[in-house]
């Protein structure tokens, strides 16, 4: 093994550098889980900062008296918020630095409220790729989010669209 191979100077060069970084098109699977780690308990100053910051002044992320009353009884984490953090745990295992841009969302669905103190855990499926015909180097990458809480409870669904370098392309 090689000094480099351990990742050691050699010769009085630098050390090798090893930046961390999403996955290409090209190392992107179709049918593959991928599973981000760590999950994130939302606190509610998560909820009321990113409710206050958005100017979303909905009763049931602010107001926990008249939320009380209310069908769940209790404020919700606000659905953006949700949405965000779902789409924000897939970035650094799939798309840090090797993505062009977003394209899209669809299909987004909350079929469970998040709860203050509820842990968000994510899962991304690759339901799609293909080489983009317009942009040489580049590849259109559909994957599936889902977010459960601590329990398993799907609580975010989303589908989203990402323009992808392939590795040769990047430099």
């Amino acid at each position: 093994m090689s000094p480099e191979d351990k990742g050691e100077p050699s010769n009085g060069d630098q050390p090798r550098v090893v930046e961390q970084r999403g996955l290409y098109y090209d190392e992107i699977e179709e049918g593959v889980v991928y599973a981000h780690r760590p999950g994130r308990t939302v606190t509610e100053a998560d909820n009321v900062f990113f409710t206050a910051l958005t100017m979303n002044t909905q009763a049931l992320h602010l107001d926990a008296a008249w939320s009380a009353g209310q069908p769940f009884g209790q404020r919700l984490v606000n659905s953006m918020f949700t949405l965000a953090t779902v789409v924000g745990q897939s970035v650094a295992q799939l798309t840090q630095g090797t993505i062009v841009a977003q394209l899209g969302l669809t299909d987004v669905s909350f079929p469970h409220p998040l709860f203050h103190g509820d842990t968000l855990y994510t899962e991304t499926v690759v339901i799609e790729k293909r080489l983009s015909s317009s942009r040489p180097g580049q590849g259109i990458v559909t994957m599936e989010h889902t977010g459960r809480n601590q329990d398993g409870v799907v609580v975010a669904r989303a589908k989203r669209t990402c323009l992808m370098w392939t590795k040769d392309a990047h430099r």
